[in-house]
């Protein structure tokens, strides 16, 4: 999913079709809920997503759009570390 999903969000040729958060057992936040990822773990990711955009040669606005599609989905993807936390 996550091959697609980089792949739809630079342009294609393949598609993703995104699910809506708590509404499929696929949707984001279910699935990454018990792996309980912070924030700061979300971001490590992101930064090896550029590491590997950079590698890949991958243009400056093409990576640039990749990486702000990954981080909008940072709140669903922590759910579950930020609920975590909250109950102690």
């Amino acid at each position: 999913m996550r091959t697609l999903w980089a792949c739809n969000v630079s342009g294609g040729p393949f598609q993703f079709t995104a699910t809506k958060p708590g509404k499929t057992p696929v949707g984001l936040e279910e699935a990454h809920r018990d792996l309980r990822i912070s924030p700061a773990e979300f971001d490590e990711v992101a930064a090896e997503l550029g590491r590997t955009l950079d590698f890949a040669k991958v243009p400056k606005r093409e990576k640039a759009e990749v990486l702000a599609a990954f981080a909008a989905h940072k709140d669903e993807v922590t759910t579950g570390y930020v609920a975590a936390a909250r109950r102690g």
